[in-house]
């Protein structure tokens, strides 16, 4: 261990002699003063990494002194020590961004407890998660050869999102590799349950929420005519995604329910996102509302009628309810929306489609700055925890709580970044995104992709008599032969939708109360 340099602030110096030597024969460096204003000085010129602060001394203040070493050292842990329990004392040295408060008498134990959380804890907390971890990785290790139904599949991924969240703020990267080809299995044996699975839910009726019964079975449940219900649809949201701004959430709102959804196939917006707002299968929409939904290669926007699919199925389904839609692609839109949101307090339901996360994957393919700001999941998360602290959406949320909104926070489909191209061979009719493909002579690599040669099995709707669909399983993305390597080049490492992956799949749909 490194020499550690403690300063020692108290009037009173002489009594805590034991106290120094215990320290020190700890093999901790402690230098002492009996005044703020010594200390001060001190401080100016040799690099301490903690400090001791008496409270209550003469001349210079405890708080002063606190006040005066914060501005010389704004991160230098101070911890404050003091006779008093005095609220007022406490909330004001806490407010100035003290390290820790300790009580007098303090025994030798605190001292060093105090310096083993403030100085040692990064380590101690690396040590004790990756302990932690090594004893789960074994069960989920087990857990991947039994687990079978979508159940066990959701409470798996929510289990591995956990451990990446919270593997990723140690040192031992060894650990966050071994978690990684956990994932990475974990998508293989997903995509074969999927496979395997997929056709027979909608047979059988017997499958989990998914994209086309989200709002007849979960959101409608929350809405009524006592409390106003904003439902926010975070465009592109994945389930960590949510995790890295769920705590700035919960300083508004308390999370009453959390529930693990699927998307349909192809995991995209146009399907998925039509999905929600109509009730029905794109075969369904396709049919009683061919005027709304457009196929992959007909012209135009694809997701322009979101308030009309919403208007038949509020109607389809009787709920008598006053409503808004309102669609968030730009930040004025956003701003304009904020300023103006105590008017939705007259509605039952306000719908919020916010598109951002869905830029900010089609901006990372396109843009190499927005590549070296998101180049990995952790990095993908933490842009998406910023844009939410700063936009204004947050705005709104907290409009929300004040105004004693409910508030429902859900998605249409998550998103991967893709690593390995797939070769597939189509006409020049076949769908452009890089996950699903829909079109006549398909040719491709069977055991890459999982084929759907009839898409009414799966309740897609056909472009022409031939068509079939094709979903890029793991982390793949498919590729035309033709200028092969630039194309690999330009879209590995970018983050796709459309295909079969826990992270497109399994999505979260949370329900919140104002504080």
């Amino acid at each position: 261990m490194n020499e550690i340099k403690i300063l020692w602030i108290d009037d009173e110096i002489e009594l805590l002699k034991p106290h120094i030597l215990f320290l020190e024969k700890k093999n901790y460096k402690v230098h002492t003063c009996q005044s703020g204003t010594e200390a001060v000085e001190e401080v100016k010129v040799t690099n301490f990494d903690i400090v001791f602060l008496d409270e209550n001394m003469p001349g210079l203040t405890g708080l002063e002194t606190l006040t005066e070493i914060k501005a010389l050292k704004p991160t230098l842990p101070v911890v404050m020590i003091t006779k008093s329990e005095e609220e007022n004392i406490m909330e004001e040295a806490i407010g100035s961004k003290i390290a820790d408060y300790l009580i007098k008498p303090v025994n030798p134990n605190q001292i060093l407890l105090s310096l083993k959380k403030n100085l040692d804890n990064s380590r101690l907390v690396s040590e004790k998660t990756t302990s932690s971890y090594q004893q789960e990785f074994r069960k989920i290790a087990m857990d991947l050869t039994m687990v079978n139904t979508y159940e066990e599949w959701a409470e798996l991924y929510k289990k591995l999102i956990y451990w990446e969240i919270e593997l990723e703020n140690i040192e031992d990267t060894g650990m966050t590799e071994i978690l990684e080809s956990q994932k990475t299995e974990a998508n293989t044996q997903f995509g074969k349950f999927i496979e395997k699975n997929y056709e027979n839910w909608f047979r059988e009726d017997n499958g989990p929420v998914m994209s086309h019964t989200l709002f007849k079975d979960l959101i409608s449940k929350e809405v009524n005519k006592k409390t106003p219900t904003l439902l926010v649809v975070i465009d592109n949201l994945r389930f960590d995604q949510w995790k890295a701004f769920e705590g700035t959430v919960t300083n508004y709102y308390k999370k009453v329910k959390e529930v693990p959804y699927y998307s349909i196939l192809p995991t995209a917006t146009q399907y998925a996102r039509n999905a929600i707002f109509s009730g029905l299968m794109p075969s369904e929409m396709a049919r009683l509302h061919p005027k709304l939904w457009k196929n992959d290669t007909d012209e135009g926007g694809k997701n322009l009628h979101e308030a009309d699919f919403l208007t038949a199925q509020i109607r389809r389904l009787g709920l008598d309810i006053k409503w808004e839609y309102h669609k968030i692609s730009n930040l004025r839109a956003g701003k304009q929306l904020a300023q103006n949101f105590r008017s939705q307090k007259e509605n039952d339901l306000t719908v919020l489609v916010y598109n951002f996360v869905d830029m900010l994957s089609h901006s990372k393919t396109e843009m190499e700055v927005v590549k070296e700001l998101a180049a990995n999941d952790k990095a993908y998360r933490s842009l998406t925890q910023s844009w939410f602290k700063n936009s204004p959406l947050i705005e709104i949320v907290q409009q929300a709580q004040q105004l004693g909104f409910k508030l429902i926070i859900t998605t249409d489909h998550g998103t991967i970044n893709v690593k390995s191209p797939s070769k597939v061979i189509g006409d020049r009719d076949t769908s452009l995104n890089l996950r699903y493909k829909t079109g006549k002579s398909l040719s491709y690599n069977e055991k890459e992709v999982y084929g759907v040669k009839n898409p009414k099995e799966i309740h897609l709707p056909s472009i022409n008599m031939s068509s079939s669909f094709i979903f890029a399983k793991e982390d793949l993305f498919f590729a035309y032969p033709n200028n092969y390597n630039h194309y690999v080049s330009y879209y590995k490492n970018t983050y796709q939708h459309g295909g079969i992956s826990l992270e497109e799949i399994i999505i979260p749909f949370v329900v919140l109360n104002p504080r």
